[in-house]
């Protein structure tokens, strides 16, 4: 915005000084000027979602006779043009706002209002004709849930099913690459690294699974509901045309909820979705965090794989490389565990017809859509598909490992094996070279039960 160069724009308050060449208005100065709060505002995401319905509100009033035609497409064309990305510089509200975001969907209403007066020469009113047959309160929710549904259809589910294909490719490819498994961080019986490997495949998807199911409720609008759910100024057919232009547009399945009171007074579907966004950021620092166990040393830790080499890893001590995709990725999960309990505090405050955090959670529910897809690309790509297995390592430990023993307690009974282990671990020697001492089991034998492999298989010993 240019700096000093204002004109008078009036609400229903009256007259005050707007940017010379800001698209907005006076309703939404008003909101600039009255939250100088964090400087954060509604994500790209939101702002497209909430023109498309704009877009889509146009062309249901235009079929129910309400909205001239001429005036229609001008609103049309203009939401197309932020759809498409441009302007977003025009939407300055900060996220810390009334709770029902009228500021935003009125900086919607300004902005899509003159951009449609400037190109086609009509007097096109924010209030009267953007936002005919709506209210903020049943659009901001309907923004919602579209710009998480769109979100999560084009960014996460796909980068998920890419982590969890990357994840399955390694897991084949080290099917028979037996280690030390691992309980309470002490050593355990064996494993192989597909085994691992395939646990993380597994959490994945099914956090996609959870996701696609509480999607399906995201489709659900409350759009037609207006202020408080009765639908008064709208046309019963209009939340029908609504959800049927935005299915056309984004090729989800919306419908209008069978309950509006439910969308405008809650935001149990937001809740619920954060949810799933939280169990899987806990997927994914589980897997990070195992990752940076079996990536440490390189000679005092674990040793057993070594994550590619991005950048050097500290200021001060030459040839230091860490782990950074697996912390960058657990800050990502930090942070939606932060997020999840923002939006669940938020979804509390559906105080009788309305909910007034609505803002809030559309904006942290959108960054932890945004950054566990880019943080499950960054896994995947960065980390899991390049990092190299110190097979040696993996052996000598699996050789030095005192629960192999554990496999011998059908014929020589704990208390034995108990003994064995613990000389074992003593000396530092191979289970093995201990139980041929301790027991009557021949080598040969001895050599078959404790096969590391066939120990991977579970079952009785034959």
């Amino acid at each position: 915005m240019s700096k000093g160069k204002t004109r008078i724009e009036h609400d229903s308050l009256g007259e005050l000084e707007v940017p010379e060449d800001a698209l907005w208005g006076a309703q939404t100065q008003r909101a600039v000027e009255n939250f100088p709060v964090s400087g954060l505002t509604l994500p790209p995401a939101f702002i497209k979602a909430l023109a498309l319905i704009k877009y889509a509100c146009a062309e249901a009033n235009v079929k129910l006779g309400l909205l001239d035609t001429a005036i229609g497409n001008a609103i049309q064309a203009a939401a197309e043009e932020v759809m498409a990305g441009r302007h977003l510089e025009h939407f300055p509200v900060d996220i810390f706002q009334t709770g029902s975001g009228t500021s935003t969907n009125m900086n919607m209403n300004e902005v899509l209002a003159r951009l449609a007066s400037e190109a086609s020469g009509l007097a096109v009113h924010p209030n009267d004709h953007v936002n005919m047959s709506q209210s903020s309160n049943d659009v901001i929710p309907s923004a919602i849930h579209v710009s998480a549904a769109v979100e999560i259809d084009r960014q996460l589910l796909p980068a998920l099913r890419h982590l969890a294909n990357t994840i399955d490719l390694r897991a084949t490819e080290l099917a028979h690459v037996v280690k030390t498994g691992r309980t309470h961080l002490m050593d355990a019986l064996p494993i192989t690294l597909g085994q691992e490997l395939g646990t993380w495949r597994d959490q994945i998807l099914d956090d996609i699974t959870r996701i696609e199911e509480g999607g399906q409720r995201l489709h659900a609008l409350p759009q037609g509901g207006t202020a408080v759910g009765t639908g008064l100024n709208a046309a019963p057919e209009f939340g029908d045309i609504v959800c049927h232009v935005l299915a056309e547009k984004t090729g989800l399945p919306f419908h209008p909820m069978k309950n509006p009171f439910v969308g405008i007074a809650s935001q149990d579907t937001a809740v619920e979705m954060s949810g799933h966004l939280r169990t899987l950021a806990v997927s994914l620092m589980k897997i990070s965090n195992d990752l940076r166990w079996m990536n440490s040393g390189p000679l005092a830790g674990l040793g057993e794989i070594r994550l590619p080499a991005l950048q050097p890893g500290s200021s001060i001590m030459p040839g230091k490389v860490n782990p950074v995709i697996p912390e960058a990725v657990a800050m990502v999960c930090a942070q939606v565990f932060g997020n999840d309990a923002t939006i669940t505090t938020a979804g509390q405050s559906g105080n009788f017809q309305l909910n007034v955090m609505l803002p809030v959670i559309a904006y942290d529910l959108l960054q932890s859509i945004d950054i566990l897809a880019n943080g499950a690309r960054l896994l995947a790509d960065r980390a899991i598909d390049g990092f190299e297995v110190d097979t040696r390592r993996l052996r000598e430990a699996l050789d030095r490992n005192p629960i192999l023993v554990t496999a011998l307690n059908r014929a020589i009974g704990y208390e034995q094996g108990a003994a064995i282990a613990k000389r074992a671990y003593a000396e530092g020697r191979p289970v093995l070279d201990v139980a041929a001492e301790m027991t009557d089991l021949s080598r040969e034998e001895l050599v078959r039960l404790l096969d590391p492999i066939r120990l991977t298989e579970g079952g009785l010993p034959e």
